[in-house]
């Protein structure tokens, strides 16, 4: 699929990062990346010219961040990643929040989307991946997510549980084809699937892939855009009517 103009912008700015890099012998970063921006940096790794890491900040991101390492670079280096808990002041009034609403204020204090990684609410804790250069801010403006008065302060990320919440499910599939799985993760025909994947709506494991007849493997994590992530666990055997059962996590 041929990229948009601003699309080669953002690939020619990841091989810019990587020539800097390697020219300065120094680490340099991206913002962070959504899944089509990684897609777009995986399409020209081969063009880079310095080696490259990527995170989020923790083991399960979805939005991540590419360091872009010189080669033969020895010296420690730590991502520019800052993690905020931002919690009621008092549970007993407190509302129930959404990602959307976390977001929305996050973004109603001017703060780009780039400088934001991912956003993770179980019930009354609510964990904030950022940028380390606006970590402060944040900090200091976050006091209220809708009707809810919060206070918000950084912590270590290494130290937390962070573990993305899932419902293991099961269902019925006439092979571990792309297309069929992708229609029974979704809960749509086979045909609609089909589209979703060659209109580029469909990522494993953060790279767009266009091809329905791609056979999934264990473990492989599946991105349906605007409808959420899921991981593939395999298949378990064969129903009557020769098809094939599938095991699958739907991250919540």
């Amino acid at each position: 699929m041929s990229m948009t103009r601003d699309e080669e912008l953002l690939a020619r700015r990841f091989i810019d990062l990587s020539r800097q890099a390697q020219q300065r012998d120094t680490v340099l970063f991206s913002e962070y990346l959504n899944l089509n921006e990684l897609n777009i940096f995986h399409q020209g790794i081969s063009e880079l010219y310095s080696s490259f890491e990527m995170s989020g900040g923790y083991a399960w991101s979805e939005r991540q961040m590419i360091a872009f390492i010189p080669d033969a670079f020895c010296y420690a280096w730590n991502y520019p990643i800052a993690c905020l808990e931002i919690t009621p002041v008092n549970q007993k009034f407190a509302e129930e929040l959404s990602h959307r609403d976390v977001l929305g204020t996050l973004m109603g204090l001017g703060i780009e989307r780039g400088k934001l990684g991912d956003i993770l609410v179980d019930g009354g804790n609510i964990h904030v991946f950022c940028h380390e250069q606006v970590a402060g801010y944040l900090q200091e403006q976050v006091s209220r997510i809708r009707h809810t008065t919060v206070q918000a302060r950084q912590v270590q990320p290494d130290g937390l549980q962070l573990e993305p919440k899932v419902e293991i499910c099961e269902g019925v599939v006439s092979s571990n084809r792309l297309d069929g799985i992708v229609a029974c993760l979704c809960k749509i025909s086979r045909g609609q699937a089909s589209q979703m994947i060659r209109s580029g709506k469909v990522f494993l494991n953060h790279r767009e892939v266009v091809q329905v007849s791609h056979e999934c493997k264990e473990q492989e994590l599946i991105s349906v855009r605007s409808v959420g992530r899921f991981r593939f666990l395999g298949c378990g055997g064969e129903t009557r009517k020769g098809r094939v059962r599938i095991r699958y996590e739907k991250y919540i």
